[in-house]
């Protein structure tokens, strides 16, 4: 295992955490509350004996049983053998009370005294205002000296601008969490934010390195196009290894749904400190990210000139969300954020307000009628 600093945090962290959006259910769903426990205890407690120290949960990870289940896989010595993260769902914050009360439920939920990391879920503007509106910081800190919490982070999805407004808006944030991968290097906070966390002393934990599974089943074009240059290995390894090339990069998560995928994660490690990308593979990467980009379905380049919506609505994140579905051939995932968001591309009123301020001339008001009826279809 190979392993790197978070920050100016005085301990090492595993570069490969494991995210638990994506345990093992009997359904085969991520967003199923019947988890496989014994399952799910095999593949945690072997990646900890592995070498991975960071286990990354959240409130509403499958339907509020993600941190259940991983409090249980703690058990038998194996929570302090790792740093514990997870997440206070800001949707559910209406009140400052409702904060602490969370908190508590997560604390006995995980069955533990302390959680090492919690952030801050998704912020984006208006949750980053709901923060600042309900002084929720001030509460945070109160439960770090209070010993409930032991670093205030935060998780992300919205323009650079916004990240470097929440990045400079509190001078104590651990690390930050951010979407990154070869295809994100200009995407929400992008390698621009990467570097600007990174100057701070603030560590960065990359989700979605994988984009959700996307990149680990590449579309047609893009499998010819390894064939085409002789690559034998796989995308999903090159793009972990990618992303491990960024030095500002502390760790990266990801979903591991079974044994296999552990070890091919594992394999990649390994190969990140032992096999740099080469020439070749760099220059492969470009053409699949030219291939990807020519299936972008809304030209939308992530200004946030469209904001803020009257009606509160991520237009950025929206249209990001449908272009996933055409870009990648993949809708799931894209519907389960947008269910996470609750279904909020709906609730535009047609008043078209963005679309005089949109300098790409895009459509919006119309395209959030499509993205509702094609991310919210059962």
């Amino acid at each position: 295992m190979q392993y790197r600093k978070l920050g100016k945090q005085d301990f090492l962290v595993s570069i490969l955490g494991y995210g638990c959006m994506r345990l093992p259910t009997v359904e085969g769903d991520s967003n199923s509350s019947n988890i496989l426990e014994k399952e799910t205890f095999q593949i945690i407690h072997h990646a900890i004996d592995s070498g991975i120290n960071y286990i990354d949960t959240a409130y509403r990870y499958h339907s509020g049983q993600s941190e259940a289940v991983i409090g249980k896989a703690l058990k038998n010595g194996y929570r302090d053998k790792v740093k514990l993260a997870t997440k206070s769902p800001l949707t559910l914050v209406k009140t400052p009370a409702d904060y602490d009360r969370i908190l508590d439920e997560q604390l006995k939920k995980l069955d533990v005294d302390n959680i090492d990391f919690y952030l801050f879920h998704g912020l984006n503007r208006e949750s980053w205002n709901t923060v600042l509106r309900l002084e929720i910081i001030p509460r945070a800190e109160a439960a770090q000296k209070a010993g409930k919490i032991g670093h205030l982070c935060f998780s992300f999805h919205d323009s650079y601008e916004v990240f470097e407004e929440i990045i400079n808006g509190y001078d104590k944030w651990a690390f930050c969490q951010i979407q990154y991968s070869f295809m994100d290097e200009k995407n929400q906070a992008g390698t621009k934010g990467l570097k600007l966390a990174a100057s701070k002393g603030i560590g960065v934990v990359v989700m979605e390195p994988l984009r959700g599974g996307k990149l680990a089943n590449p579309i047609k074009e893009v499998v010819a196009l390894m064939k085409e240059y002789g690559h034998t290995g796989t995308l999903a390894d090159m793009a972990l290894r990618w992303v491990w090339s960024q030095p500002e990069v502390s760790l990266a998560l990801s979903g591991m749904t079974n044994m296999i995928h552990l070890e091919e994660n594992l394999i990649s490690v390994e190969k990140s400190a032992l096999e740099p990308l080469s020439k070749n593979e760099l220059m492969l990467i470009e053409d699949i990210q030219s291939i990807y980009a020519q299936r972008t379905g809304i030209t939308c380049t992530n200004c946030s000139y469209c904001m803020p919506c009257p009606q509160s609505i991520p237009i950025p994140r929206m249209l990001d969300l449908y272009n996933e579905t055409v870009i990648y051939d993949y809708i799931d995932e894209p519907k389960r954020s947008y269910a996470y968001n609750s279904n909020i591309a709906g609730k535009c009123n047609q008043c078209k307000e963005c679309e005089k301020k949109c300098p790409q001339e895009i459509p919006i008001s119309k395209w959030m009628k499509k993205i509702h009826k094609t991310l919210s279809e059962k």
